[in-house]
């Protein structure tokens, strides 16, 4: 069975993970047969919203790990203890906490700097030949780390000219993808839907995420085969 680790970055679309595409990602996990291990950094998030009127909330403050564990029902771990050799593959819903938590693409665009160990943790699966998920806004920060590291990954945010621009300018490729689409780049191992980036529906969202799920799998490297 392969473990998947799913990197989250909160509760709520405005200033964490959305929650949709997170539990679309651990839905089509466990429909694949896979084991998820969730995840967040133990970091205070940038801002607070208040997701009824999309305003933010002075002077509020809520911690990642914390409000993640509310989509994980608790079952999650603090990033900074996860290794790339405990997992075989690695998601990142989005949802602006993909953007303002596990880097400051949201503020700082193509200046964009990731968490640290977001950074490490996407390197090190990098590295490991182990792909990588990212859904919505977080092929940003993932181009942010790869990118900025010489390693020219393709991935779609679906077509918004500003983010494809910036994605560009850290040093990865963009290309335009419909909403049930992904983009795959099988040389780097990264896969990426424009999830909630154009979905109207929950459904049109899933059918991308569903598709992700399977084209990560599919990348997972095969164990070596002993010799007798």
């Amino acid at each position: 069975m392969a473990r998947i680790g799913v990197l989250l970055s909160g509760c709520g679309v405005l200033d964490g993970s959305e929650i949709h595409e997170s539990v679309l990602t651990l839905l089509s996990l466990d429909r694949a047969g896979a084991e998820a291990l969730c995840m967040a950094p133990d970091v205070t998030q940038r801002e607070v919203a208040n997701h009824l009127t999309g305003a933010p909330v002075a002077g509020e403050t809520r911690n990642c790990l914390v409000e993640a564990a509310r989509i994980a029902r608790g079952n999650i771990r603090d990033l900074a203890t996860v290794k790339a050799d405990e997992i075989d593959g690695l998601i990142l819903p989005g949802g602006y906490g993909a953007a303002k938590n596990l880097s400051d693409f949201a503020a700082a665009g193509e200046k964009a700097k990731p968490h640290p160990e977001v950074a490490r943790l996407v390197l090190e699966m990098a590295k490991a030949g182990k792909p990588i998920g990212a859904i919505c806004i977080a092929p940003a920060t993932v181009a942010a780390i790869l990118g900025k590291n010489g390693i020219r990954a393709s991935v779609t945010v679906g077509n918004e000219k500003g983010t494809a621009a910036r994605i560009v300018a850290m040093g990865c490729a963009h290309e335009d993808r419909r909403v049930r689409e992904v983009c795959v780049d099988r040389d780097a191992r990264v896969v990426s839907t424009p999830a909630y980036m154009l979905a109207t529906r929950i459904g049109e969202a899933a059918e991308g995420i569903e598709k992700l799920v399977r084209e990560v799998l599919s990348l997972v490297p095969k164990p070596a085969a002993v010799g007798r």
